[in-house]
Parts: structure tokens; sequence; C-alpha cells
């Protein structure tokens, strides 16, 4: 039977592959942030993982359920088979969540265009009514052996399966927390939490099998109705947590990060109207920003990106921003570079990549004018320049990290006038180069002598 499930679900160890070059982030206000930027989709590397979670959380929990079923029978415990209903339980709720993750891998369509991540709050649904039905079985059968008395036999069986159970639990409760947190899917959590609940009432049998062995035998079914109030406990937690997924609820902490990191973009001067939803174990956000009236069409493109960048190096489990720019009646323009004399700035110019994401700029500063780098993601270690196309032939400016300033990279000269040109953006990073060709071009009405 075992082998049979095992070839059902189709074991094969997820692609490894999305350990690529990344960065940790950090913050002091909000806490330690972290995470790595890999090469592949993370919706997808995510998920695959979270189906391994799943699948072997399945077959560490069907192995001790079936241990457990085979004293079940030659002893008579209800403690016993309270607690092999409730593992066979959990065993049974690895399926809903497993075809949940194999429903989020698939793309959006035409029909479901935010994709199927729903699916994980169906599954949630599912688990808690599959738990309810073994609260209910488990609450007749220990009621109807206060009721009607019947004698325990191989008490020492017994207690070595409740040992068996919580050894089983725990296991499953380490693996399935510990993935949960990896790829933010509070389902995986929650129930990584009631396993290890369930290891604690299972050690709990063997409390009921010493007190039968004292010379008290009501002490079984008495330790069966104590795991049957545990039991309708995790039905209600977890009911909870489920519905306030289903209702779009996010934790009020999430949101404050959320416009926190977008208020980290310079020319931002307010966030309005953050509204974010899960969908699965993905999280998608919705904000309108106030820039400086004047901005143009340009400059409010590059800075949408470079809140959309922010926004993801600040939350992990972000899949997508949406980011309206809207004007700040009265204000100017004063956060974008403004040169004085004979220059204007070009608008700011979004790079982004498998392994970078920031804006380009040219900026005044005390030591004149340079090209700097704002980058949310960048691989550490990696070595940036700007090469610019003059009919004089290639200007080549590296772009070196600013100290005590993460994720900023400045040019040690000026940029060479006029200050519309083609150029390209080199990333490298080990023997890996990437190329990002892009152009400059001055506002209209600007002129050289």
């Amino acid at each position: 039977m075992l082998r049979a499930a095992l070839v059902w679900l189709g074991f094969a160890q997820p692609d490894k592959s999305n350990s690529g070059a990344g960065h940790g982030h950090g913050h002091s206000e909000t806490g330690e942030h972290g995470h790595t930027h890999g090469v592949i989709d993370p919706t997808i590397a995510t998920t695959a993982r979270g189906i391994w979670a799943i699948k072997w959380s399945f077959v560490v929990l069907a192995i001790t359920a079936v241990l457990q079923l085979g004293v079940v029978f030659v002893s008579g415990s209800v403690a016993l088979l309270a607690d092999t209903i409730h593992n066979v339980g959990d065993a049974v709720t690895a399926i809903p969540l497993w075809i949940a993750f194999q429903l989020v891998r698939r793309k959006p369509s035409a029909r479901f265009t935010y994709g199927l991540g729903k699916a994980e709050d169906l599954a949630g649904v599912t688990i808690v009514a599959i738990i309810l039905v073994s609260a209910i079985v488990v609450l007749y059968e220990a009621v109807d052996r206060l009721l009607h008395p019947q004698a325990i036999s191989m008490l020492g069986a017994v207690a070595v399966a409740g040992f068996i159970g919580f050894i089983g639990n725990e296991v499953v409760a380490v693996y399935r927390i510990r993935v949960g947190r990896e790829i933010e899917s509070a389902a995986l959590i929650a129930d990584g939490y009631h396993a290890r609940t369930d290891g604690f009432t299972s050690l709990a049998v063997v409390l009921g099998a010493a007190g039968v062995w004292l010379g008290y035998p009501l002490a079984d079914p008495i330790v069966g109705l104590l795991i049957t109030l545990t039991i309708f406990g995790i039905v209600w937690q977890s009911a909870k947590a489920v519905l306030t997924r289903m209702l779009d609820g996010v934790e009020p902490a999430m949101i404050d990060e959320i416009r926190h990191a977008a208020e980290h973009v310079g020319a931002v001067k307010e966030v309005r109207n953050v509204r974010a939803r899960w969908l699965g174990h993905r999280l998608t956000t919705e904000m309108d920003v106030a820039v400086a009236n004047g901005t143009t069409v340009e400059e409010a493109d590059a800075i949408s990106a470079e809140v959309e960048a922010m926004v993801a190096d600040h939350v992990p489990a972000l899949a997508s921003a949406h980011v309206r720019v809207r004007a700040l009646e009265g204000a100017t323009p004063s956060s974008l570079p403004i040169h004085g004399g004979h220059h204007h700035a070009p608008a700011p110019i979004a790079i982004k990549g498998a392994r970078i994401d920031g804006v380009l700029e040219i900026v005044d500063t005390p030591d004149g004018e340079r090209m700097r780098l704002t980058a949310a993601r960048l691989p550490d270690g990696a070595r940036v320049s700007v090469v610019i196309a003059r009919p004089e032939g290639d200007e080549t400016l590296p772009l070196v990290a600013r100290e005590g300033e993460s994720g900023i990279l400045m040019s040690v000269s000026a940029p060479a006038e006029p200050h519309e040109f083609n150029a390209r953006l080199i990333l490298n990073v080990g023997d890996h180069e990437d190329d990002f060709p892009f152009r400059m071009v001055e506002p209209i009405g600007h002129a050289h002598a």
C-alpha cells in the first residue's frame, strides 16, 4: 500500500538550481528580512519545495498510522485508536494540499488571469473538514468506551505505539514548519504546528496505558476524550486562519512593511491606498504613490519600477506589485535630480534582468555630476560599468559601491557632455556577463553651446 502511494504521488527531488547568486537584505526598523534571488521563477521553485514537504509528511504519517493500527487491533485501547484515527486523518490531508500545490504551478490563463493560487484556500477548507470528522469519530468511540468499559491488553505495546506517534509527528512538524516559513505558506506552517500538537497527544496515550496498568481502567477512554478536545481546538484555530485568507485578510504588519518599503524611494512623496491579498502562499499588492507635480511620464515609469523592486526586496513572498503614480499638487520635482546652469538630467532608466533590478540616472553630487545605480537586487561581488557610445570612441564609467549605502553604486568621474547617448550597462558576476542596452535623452529645449 505504501509503495502504491509513493508511485501515485510521483516522488522526485525538486530542482535545486534556484541557488543562483543573490544577496541578503536587512532593515533595522522592521526586523530581519532575508532572501536569495535566483534565476528560476520563485513561484515554481517554492511550490516544488512545498510539494516535496507534503509528500514526505504523507510518508512519515502513513508509516506511523500503520504501525499504530496494528497495536489497536490487538490491544483494544480507545486512546490509541483516537491517536491512530487522528494520524490517519493527518496523512490524508496531504492529498488536498498536494493537489493544490499542483494547481498553483499552472500559469495564468484567459479565464484564471490571477492563476490558481486560491486552490490552497480550498485545500485548507478540506483539511479542516477532515480534522473535524476525525474529532467526531474519536469522541463517539471515547464516550462509548466510558459507558461500556472493556479490558485492554498488551499495555507495553500500547505505550511503544504512543512513542512512535510522538516521534513521527515531531519529524513531520519540524519539516513542515521549516519549509512553510521558507516559502511563506501559512497553510503549511499551521499544519506543522498541528503535527507538533499531535505528537504530545500521542504521549498522552502512554499516560493512559500507565493509568490502566496502575489499576484505573477508565484512564484509557479519559485520555481519548482529552485527545478529542485537542482535535476540536485545532479545528477552531485552523478554521480561523483559513477563513481569514479566503476573505483576503492580511496581517496589518505586512501592509506596514509594504508601505515602508515604498517610502524608501526618494522620489515618492506619499504612499496611499496600500492593498494586498494572498493568492496561495504568494502575495499581490496594489498602491498609489504621490510624486512631485510636473513629473514626466518617463520619470513616473522609472519611479514605479523602483517602487516595485524595493517592495519585492522587502517582502520575499511578493508575487506582483501594481503601482499607480499620482501627482502631488503644490509640490515641485525637488526629489528628482535638478542641475544648475545649462544642464537638466535625462529621465532615469529602469534596469531589469535575471540578476539585477534597479534604476540608473545622472545625479548631482558635491563632487559634480555622476552616474548612479540604485539597485534593489544585485548579486554580491558583482562588477558593474556603463559604456557610452561616443563619436570619438566609447566612454567607460565603472560603477563602484558607496561606503555605508547598501545598493548604491556611483561612477568615479562625470559622464561627458552631451547627456544624450546610446549606452550599455554591463553586469559581470563570476564568468557570466549581462548586457543591458539603453538610451538617455535630454529634455526638449535643452541646448549645448
